[in-house]
């Protein structure tokens, strides 16, 4: 397994001279995530977003670097901490917006929330609120890949928190055994809630959790866009190319609390600082891009493009009708 992993690895070579088109690519779409979830954050605080909202911000990085190492028709699962995940695949920030809005036009119609909504013609599948619940339906994805034989994989993410979760190692088992194409991807933003994960698990390397199994994996620097795509391609090919699942653990950080609710108290301010200043992916991405040439006019271009998508999703979103309250009885119920 250990050679085929590294067969695996071999088979896309990374170009050492960074494409710039890439770079650029990813700087937007992180930028866009990042401005979204500030936006999200906002209209969380006047009360246009209810229930729950789990924001992204900081882990921008790990999903597009990813989402650059699939191709169309792979599919995606993650957990509640969702909405960059929808914009990397390519929803709508209108209709997603509407959905965190509770309005008609949003992509479960307005059920759905911030943690549960989909979109089947970007191989969304979810977004999900109970704690590792996703990792067993990425691997059901996975198998229905394995058994049409369509030479696709699915990205199945999930933190830290859920990686000592008795379904994932399930999962694990049943991926392995069956040689499924599934990259499942944990990204460890240091804390499961308020938990550190030196405090939660005996694993200090988390990307070898699946050893037993012999499922080969690699820990990755999540706060660099481009190591996160290299990483990716190579879990990707060892998939597609029939080896089985492959375990990738994406170093991350989360800049605000777990949720909107969570002040967060459990870390220092320095330890937070610390990162956005010396670590943040969009701002390395920003410093590659003046180190290759690109002028602050085409930076300028792209944070002003960003800012006009990010309120028109939030414009759409605060004009859109509320569902009919006969839309509670859709969906709800399917007979065979």
């Amino acid at each position: 397994m250990a050679q085929a992993a590294e067969k695996a690895r071999r088979g896309k070579p990374r170009d050492n001279a960074i494409d710039k088109e890439h770079l650029l690519r990813a700087y937007h779409d992180m930028l866009l995530i990042r401005r979204f979830e500030e936006k999200a954050g906002q209209l969380y605080g006047m009360g246009l977003i209810g229930g729950f909202c789990h924001l992204y911000i900081g882990q921008e990085a790990v999903v597009v670097g990813m989402q650059m190492a699939v191709e169309k028709g792979d599919q995606v699962i993650t957990s509640y901490r969702d909405h960059g995940h929808m914009l990397a695949t390519g929803m709508d920030p209108k209709g997603v917006m509407a959905e965190l809005t509770g309005r008609a036009g949003g992509y479960s119609h307005g059920k759905g929330g911030s943690m549960h909504m989909f979109s089947k013609a970007a191989n969304f599948f979810g977004g999900h609120g109970i704690v590792g619940a996703q990792v067993s339906l990425g691997t059901g994805l996975a198998f229905s890949d394995w058994y049409r034989g369509n030479d696709r994989v699915c990205l199945t993410y999930f933190g830290e928190g859920a990686s000592n979760q008795g379904q994932v190692y399930e999962s694990f088992n049943l991926a392995a055994l069956m040689k499924l194409p599934v990259v499942y991807v944990i990204e460890n933003n240091k804390y499961g809630m308020g938990t550190s994960i030196d405090r939660a698990s005996a694993s200090h390397d988390l990307s070898k959790n699946g050893t037993p199994w012999g499922i080969p994996g690699a820990q990755v620097d999540g706060m660099d866009v481009l190591a996160v795509k290299a990483a990716g391609e190579a879990a990707v090919a060892h998939c597609r190319a029939g080896n089985g699942p492959y375990l990738l653990e994406v170093k991350t950080y989360r800049y605000r609390g777990h949720s909107m609710s969570d002040p967060a108290r459990y870390r220092t301010r320095e330890e937070v600082q610390m990162m956005r200043t010396q670590h943040d992916c969009i701002e390395g991405a920003r410093a590659k891009l003046d180190a290759m040439g690109v002028d602050e006019a085409a930076i300028k271009a792209i944070d002003d493009e960003v800012k006009a998508v990010v309120q028109a999703a939030a414009d759409h979103a605060q004009a859109s009708s509320e569902p009919d309250p006969a839309e509670l009885y859709t969906d709800v119920l399917v007979e065979g």
